[in-house]
């Protein structure tokens, strides 16, 4: 497994550290595990689980926190990104 995230895995970092200050995030390139399979494009960096926890999501609901995450990223996810599974959590549910 490649320990030096790729240009897309870094962005999607940095663009949710600046938008919610985390207290904790975690980006896996899942996109090793999906490899030949519907979505794959060969760059590797085709699947993304995001883990945040963020006080931005006290009191939202879950499709709510999803909705702020995909806003934030933009195009990445859909358009950039096949697959993104978002674990959104306030710090008082961890």
């Amino acid at each position: 497994m490649n320990s030096t995230p790729g240009p897309v895995e870094a962005e999607i970092r940095q663009i949710l550290e600046t938008a919610f200050a985390p207290q904790s995030l975690l980006v896996s390139n899942d996109s090793a595990s999906h490899r030949g399979h519907t979505g794959d494009d060969g760059t590797g960096e085709s699947h993304f689980t995001v883990t945040i926890v963020a006080d931005a999501f006290a009191g939202v609901s879950r499709l709510e926190r999803q909705r702020m995450v995909n806003r934030a990223l933009g195009d990445i996810p859909g358009q950039r990104v096949h697959a993104l599974a978002i674990k959104a959590s306030a710090p008082d549910e961890t």
